[in-house]
């Protein structure tokens, strides 16, 4: 039985990971970390008695080890770093939302510890510097994103040579057919198919989420030739083209427990009651995307253009901090585009090889984009 730690426990894939744990009864939950969320977390304490759980939060911290006072509560981002660390963590599912999941990855590599990944954000930000390692280590980095999982199962037993593509779908969010001039918070947090948090699916509402997956790809599977699909009803989670023009596609129910299962137990696959029937699903749609509309795509096709460069991390920062701008109204829902389009045109600079560079990176554009929003966007 292999010892799973799972970062961001509290969150939807965090809880859709703990539900797969209690289905199949193969894992031993060793560790389990949330940002604030310690009510939920008690109750996973109460579940699975872990040995181990880490807040980021200092003052909450407090109030778990007094909850629980037979566990090691760890805190911040050092007690993160100290759990993917410990000699007893076999596999690391991460989960963390956000630039706060970039050192959880980093060292779980360096620590050559299985890693199933759900935080699209340490690739796009240092995708170069996380292949290196886990290559040098020998480590797979397994997708969670649905999306991802399917082009990794499609790939299965391919040869490179033999890809032309890859063929990200995207269900193009609650604004495919409709005007955002004057959306809402409500309106954008109105996913038509997925039940996600709340950063996420504002990110899905601008299509940042699949320019995000679109880095994310490229370095999980070393290619560069990358397609966006619209895909409204979200069954295709992905394809891949091949170069005798056969496109192998993954098909699945929109539940994201099934990717995370995958991911944790392939190549063997588990029995789960998430099933769908090709009839009852009638017809399958695709279009292809409106970049006018969604400029995030071409933002995250530049990134790979400029690899080099500190795009990806510039991307991911100022729209951390747009996002949560909007979600308190401090913002409109149109300045998303236009705070990612500057913070580009601006921050722009070389991306430094090591951590501690990108880290140091990550906070001195963070600063500079809130100086942005402060000076030119927020609404008193």
């Amino acid at each position: 039985m292999q010892n799973l730690l799972v970062l961001g426990s509290t969150g939807s894939i965090g809880r859709n990971t703990l539900d797969i744990v209690s289905r199949t009864k193969e894992f031993n939950v060793v560790g389990l970390s949330c940002k604030s969320n310690i009510d939920e977390l008690s109750r996973q304490i109460e579940k699975f008695k872990p040995k181990y759980v880490c807040v980021e939060d200092s003052n909450l911290a407090a109030v778990v080890r007094e909850r629980f006072k037979d566990i090691t509560v760890f805190e911040k981002e050092e007690g993160l770093i100290e759990l993917v660390s410990l000699e007893s963590v076999d596999f690391v599912v991460n989960a963390i939302v956000g630039s706060a999941g970039l050192s959880p990855t980093y060292y779980t590599l360096k620590n050559s510890k299985k890693l199933a990944l759900a935080n699209k954000e340490s690739l796009v930000v240092a995708g170069r510097l996380l292949k290196k390692i886990a290559n040098d280590n020998g480590i797979e980095i397994v997708p969670i994103d649905s999306e991802h999982s399917a082009i990794y199962q499609c790939l299965e037993g391919k040869k490179k040579e033999e890809i032309e593509k890859l063929i990200l779908t995207a269900s193009g969010g609650p604004f495919l057919d409709k005007d955002f001039t004057s959306a809402t918070v409500e309106d954008a947090l109105s996913h038509p198919n997925w039940d996600m948090g709340k950063k996420i699916t504002i990110d899905s509402a601008t299509m940042m989420n699949k320019g995000f997956e679109i880095i994310e790809a490229r370095w999980l599977f070393d290619i560069k030739s990358i397609e966006v699909v619209i895909h409204p009803e979200s069954i295709i989670h992905s394809a891949v083209e091949f170069v005798d023009g056969s496109i192998i596609a993954q098909i699945a129910d929109h539940d994201m427990r099934i990717p995370i299962a995958y991911a944790l137990f392939k190549p063997k696959r588990v029995s789960l009651p998430f099933k769908i029937s090709l009839s009852d699903v009638g017809k399958l749609t695709f279009r292809k995307p409106e970049f006018g509309r969604f400029p995030t795509l071409e933002f995250a096709f530049e990134a790979l253009r400029k690899e080099e460069k500190n795009l990806g991390l510039i991307l991911n920062v100022a729209d951390e901090i747009a996002v949560e701008s909007f979600l308190k109204e401090k913002i409109k829902f149109v300045d998303i585009f236009r705070i990612l389009e500057i913070s580009l045109e601006k921050f722009e600079d070389n991306l430094p090889s090591e951590i501690d560079g990108i880290k140091e990176m990550l906070r001195d554009i963070k600063v500079k984009v809130l100086e942005l929003l402060k000076d030119r966007f927020w609404r008193s």
